[in-house]
């Protein structure tokens, strides 16, 4: 059995839920380690599977198109691996090599390089929000059951103690049925270090720094000249690569009512208030709604959506169970139930039981563990899932496609100031077919994949 064949056959047995290991294959790495390649190397982003799992085994290759960006992580971690600005080359002379690639790259390229690796038969690690696009996310989902590779996105608070405890919380009925649920953010900070705030669109034409590749950091968008705030990384405020403060944080806060909730892509999703900004660019605030049908059991849900500054006194009010409005405590997530309310943090984390009589008794006698929990972290989490000694990754491409897919939604309702109507069969909107261009956004050539899937 050759590496390849096996890391697809133990993929499968993983995704069984059935425990195995074992490496043998030519080539193995020593001590059954995998064979690990990074494309995004540099900053904390590259750092945190770097010191949370990857390190214990080999990296094989690095990949960055900014030089400088990684110089220093390069410094510490390159022992002779080779090192590539474009990862389509990586992956077509180093595909036999690779056992599995961490993707953390900007959104707009998150696509391309899954993509790509997938299709060689690579398990992916691949950073939040999952994709670019609704039809990016579908065909990712769809790869991951053709290529039976490992996945997993990086939310990482899904893979935590904290999530399953609420996830547990509202399934066993604690805070009664849900109904309504409040998520927000204080962010964005508008050209603060994030979030790119220019005085023009489109923007100003800048010198390209030495040692980036711009070309090839543009990958699969349209060309166009180099601004030096897109760079390191405020092109999350820029709807061509980015998806603003829902796209940045809606995949950890929304994680724990989609999977409590069980929550598929919405019917409306409607955006009630945005602040304005230039065409192209992210509003310094919003105010969004989506429109869940009743499923199984649970009736419908409305979900609000708010980021930047908001007037609790107006929007988001709770005013039941001793909660005021979406902010109480400093929460990021409310679930309204018709006993009481669970709020979560940013990332999820512990849960946060009100009223206290309902708290005290969760306490007592919490509900059955029936998640089986996740031992040391998300990517260590997808490292035994590729080598056969653990199940699937709980945010594997099932899971978090559909989540990106709902926030992707909601980000489309807000860069247009509109409400939008979803069949989520045909994946298109009814009542504004115009912006059924942007499910599928164009590439350019040479950056199309997962075309004929």
């Amino acid at each position: 059995m050759n590496r390849r064949t096996f890391l697809q056959t133990t993929a499968g047995v993983a995704a069984s839920t059935v425990p195995h290991f074992a490496i043998g294959k030519p080539g193995k790495s020593a001590n059954g380690k995998l064979n690990i390649a990074f494309i995004g190397s540099g900053g904390w982003i590259a750092q945190q599977p770097y010191n949370q799992g990857c390190s214990e085994e080999n990296l094989v290759a690095f990949c960055d198109v900014d030089r400088d960006q990684c110089a220093e992580n390069m410094k510490a971690w390159r022992t002779g691996q080779p090192f590539f600005e474009d990862f389509r080359v990586m992956l077509d002379k180093m595909h036999k090599e690779i056992d599995a690639v961490v993707i953390s790259t900007p959104d707009h390229t998150h696509f391309a390089a899954t993509q790509m690796a997938m299709e060689r038969g690579i398990h992916v690690y691949t950073q939040k929000p999952l994709a670019h696009n609704i039809w990016q996310c579908r065909t990712l989902a769809a790869s991951r059951e053709r290529y039976k590779v490992i996945t997993q996105m990086g939310n990482q608070g899904h893979a935590d103690e904290g999530i399953r405890n609420s996830v547990e919380a509202v399934r066993a009925g604690v805070i009664g049925d849900v109904s309504q649920v409040f998520c927000r953010n204080s962010g964005p900070e508008m050209g603060g270090k994030h979030f790119g705030n220019p005085a023009t669109m489109p923007t100003p034409a800048t010198a390209v720094p030495e040692g980036l590749s711009w070309d090839l950091w543009l990958g699969p968008t349209a060309k166009r000249e180099f601004y030096r705030d897109y760079l390191p990384q405020k092109w999350r405020a820029f709807y061509d690569f980015g998806s603003g403060m829902l796209g940045d944080w809606g995949c950890h806060t929304l994680d724990t009512p989609v999977w409590a909730l069980d929550l598929d892509p919405p019917t409306v999703v409607e955006c009630l208030h945005r602040e304005k900004s230039l065409e192209g660019v992210i509003p310094s605030a919003s105010h969004l709604r989506f429109h869940f049908p009743a499923k199984g059991a649970r009736g419908p849900v409305k979900l609000d959506w708010f980021d930047g500054a908001q007037d609790w006194t107006k929007v988001g009010r709770i005013d039941a169970f001793g909660a005021e409005h979406a902010a109480h405590l400093g929460r990021a997530c409310w679930m309204v139930g018709t006993k009481g309310l669970l709020g979560c943090g940013t990332h999820a984390g512990p849960p946060a039981i009100l009223p206290e009589d309902v708290r005290k008794a969760w306490g007592a006698s919490p509900p059955p563990k029936t998640i089986p929990r996740v031992q040391g972290g998300p990517f260590r989490e997808w490292i035994r899932a590729i080598k056969g000694d653990g199940p699937e990754p709980g945010s594997n491409f099932s899971v978090s496609a559909k989540l990106t897919e709902i926030i992707l939604l909601g980000v489309l309702a807000q860069r247009f100031h509109t409400r939008i109507e979803w069949d989520a069969k045909a994946g298109q909107s009814t009542n504004h077919p115009e912006l059924n261009a942007f499910i599928k956004e164009p590439a350019r050539e040479g950056w199309r994949f997962g075309e004929t899937l």
